[in-house]
């Protein structure tokens, strides 16, 4: 293949892509107003900054130091 045809190739595609970003957001841009948002497609959760509850922590032991009634060596 040419460097000529390598262009023409990534041209198309580029092309493509741009089709395909303009429909997804048209597409966005038709979601009902109250609808739920879509899932998130990266599957990621968000954590909140706030601290949690120490109640939470109460029975559980250190990591790395072993448990409460026994010495560490």
């Amino acid at each position: 293949m040419s460097l000529h045809d390598d262009l023409t190739a990534v041209r198309r595609s580029l092309d493509e892509l741009t089709r395909t970003v303009e429909r997804l957001e048209r597409r966005a841009a038709g979601r009902p107003a109250g609808a739920p948002p879509a899932p998130d497609p990266s599957g990621m959760v968000s954590v909140p900054d706030t601290p949690y509850d120490s109640s939470l922590w109460t029975d559980s032991d250190d990591e790395g130091l072993g448990g409460r009634d026994r010495r560490a060596p």
